[in-house]
């Protein structure tokens, strides 16, 4: 075992003195088979941990998806999102109390740990973790880039501040995914993610009717119906399911709901219903699309996937293997 172990670490070395010395690409690009020489077991580490946990959770990849897109919106796919501390990412208000998914991803990296020490980062975890996640629902299969590294500190103030919420305009969404190099495509694209997952009444009460008055006019009637008799009288954190039709199963259903007033969230139903000019009619001619070809939304989601898992770290963000996701490594 203790020589095992040693070659492995050998192993290891001899590819980043490659890196270091020829200048591989894989030191400073990404690529499908970046663990080829490293850590071939990575693929079914983290399959056997995201099927066990879907199994007892069908919510969790919806849960794991959600996270890689959290962690990527601030400071680029680094694994930020997964650091402890009252400074933390996971604290700012937009992943507080919604977040999901930090004890598969413990698990995973653990294991990685024992097979391939310091070698498969956090931010990979994650982003294969999220591809199974839609893969084991029933979505799409995409080649997960990988050879991130872990950031060595989170960014509150960025995850307060750079996330889409779900109560903003279309065009403030757009704008945010603009910031990070994802165009007006990816906005409707990546929304269709949607299809699969549960969102808490405290994001979506603001559509319902408070009074003896109408609710929001682009929500269907018998929906808003149904979604105050789940919140009235709870404490916001009551949830339901984000595709009102087909919720357990990645598929073109979300585009079919926005046809019909039943987005769940304003900025779910704002792609198709929003009257913003030349942002709506670009956002309103894709959900139209998407509703008609699951072909094409399938294939166009795992080309948005794999562009925002390239999102870059800041300039001279060098980066580390983290051996614990939780903690950047002892100095």
């Amino acid at each position: 075992m203790k020589h095992s172990h040693c070659n492995k670490l050998l192993l290891v070395c001899s590819v980043l003195v490659l890196c270091l010395v020829t200048g591989d690409a894989r030191c400073d690009k990404l690529s499908s088979n970046f663990y080829d020489w490293t850590c071939p077991g990575v693929y079914n580490i983290v399959q056997q941990h995201v099927f066990s946990a879907m199994r007892e959770e069908l919510r969790m990849g919806a849960s794991l998806l959600r996270l890689h897109f959290h962690d990527c919106f601030v400071n680029g796919c680094d694994g930020s999102i997964l650091l402890d501390g009252a400074d933390g990412e996971k604290f700012a208000l937009p992943n507080m109390n919604s977040v999901r998914g930090y004890e598969v991803i413990d698990a995973i990296k653990a294991d990685l740990e024992n097979m391939c020490p310091g070698v498969v980062s956090c931010a990979d975890v994650v982003a294969l973790a999220a591809g199974y996640g839609v893969l084991f629902r029933g979505g799409p299969y995409y080649n997960v880039l990988l050879g991130r590294r872990d950031g060595l500190k989170a960014n509150q103030s960025g995850a307060a501040n750079g996330l889409p919420s779900p109560f903003e305009p279309i065009s403030s969404i757009v704008k945010k995914f603009a910031d990070v190099d994802l165009d007006t495509k990816d906005v409707v694209v990546l929304s269709g993610a949607h299809t699969i997952g549960r969102a808490r009444c405290v994001l979506f009460s603001d559509r319902l009717a408070s009074t003896k008055s109408s609710a929001n006019p682009t929500l269907d009637a018998t929906m808003a119906a149904n979604l105050q008799k789940l919140c009235t009288g709870g404490d916001g954190n009551q949830t339901t399911t984000l595709d009102v039709s087909f919720a357990d199963v990645f598929d073109k259903q979300y585009y079919h709901n926005l046809l019909n007033k039943k987005g769940l969230l304003s900025s779910d139903q704002g792609l198709f219903s929003a009257d913003e000019n030349v942002v709506a009619s670009t956002t309103k001619a894709l959900v139209q699309t998407y509703s008609d070809d699951g072909e094409q939304f399938f294939s166009d989601f795992g080309a948005s996937m794999v562009k925002m898992g390239s999102i870059p770290l800041p300039a001279g963000s060098a980066g580390e293997i983290r051996c614990n996701c939780r903690v950047p490594n002892p100095k």
